[in-house]
């Protein structure tokens, strides 16, 4: 049996501290979850890698492997969507920019509440449950497989960065609608909103990787209103099936 079916949630705690993993974890049996633990980011991203869990809580600072490399391996290398909670003492808007441009999906500093660690949990969980774990998303011939992250246009397999699989799987799921630059920064990024460039940067990396090579443009931007993923020859809802 899955662990999700007997329990609030499967959760994976990557922390080198003792007295924090200790903690943490019996408050959160007692809540009803189920934690698996890992002293160093080595053995974190093994547990990652073969147990399902519906979020990993991350250390940034941890022995053998550090949490923001796991963190990148966990999406580019094993191509996992795990929800990624990330802890850290670095409390700098850039310091968790640069978490969640690595694949973290939320941002907890240290010293926190753990009730409140708790609650960014139950969120994380909702969020993922309501997302189909095998949908495959299509636009024209762009596919993108949300169980696996794997992402190919006329069947061939295109390597993008964390945030732009994140970008990609916003604007495919709203595709052929045109989603607002607030609406697009508040869901990648939540309230660290970044500088005006940022986005700017992430969506022209995504297009040259997305559509710089083939013949059919499907990323359009759309002046004053927002951005858009669409076969304009086509204008259909994106494809949706069940892998």
């Amino acid at each position: 049996m899955d662990k999700r079916d007997s329990h609030t949630g499967a959760i994976l705690l990557v922390e080198d501290s003792r007295g924090i993993s200790e903690t943490v974890g019996e408050f959160l049996e007692r809540r009803g979850y189920s934690v698996d633990y890992a002293a160093d980011g080595i053995s974190g991203l093994r547990l990652a890698t073969t147990n399902s869990y519906d979020v990993v809580v991350l250390d940034l600072m941890l022995p053998g492997l550090d949490g923001l490399s796991l963190c990148r391996r966990l999406r580019h290398e094993e191509k996992r969507a795990t929800p990624v909670l990330m802890l850290t003492a670095r409390d700098t808007v850039e310091d968790k920019l640069v978490g969640l441009d690595a694949g973290a999906d939320d941002y907890l500093v240290k010293p926190f509440e753990i009730r409140e660690l708790e609650a960014r949990l139950r969120s994380l969980i909702r969020r993922n449950r309501r997302q189909v774990s095998d949908e495959v998303l299509a636009v024209g011939d762009l596919v993108l497989d949300t169980a696996t992250l794997r992402v190919t246009r006329a069947g061939k397999e295109l390597q993008l960065a964390p945030i732009g699989v994140k970008l990609l799987m916003i604007l495919m799921r709203e595709s052929p609608r045109v989603v607002s630059r607030r609406d697009i920064e508040r869901e990648v990024w939540g309230d660290l909103l970044p500088d005006s460039d940022t986005l700017r940067s992430h969506l022209y990396n995504l297009r040259k990787v997305i559509d710089r090579p083939f013949a059919t443009q499907l990323l359009h931007t759309i002046h004053s209103s927002g951005y858009r993923l669409a076969d304009l020859g086509v204008e259909t809802a994106p494809d949706r099936r069940m892998a």
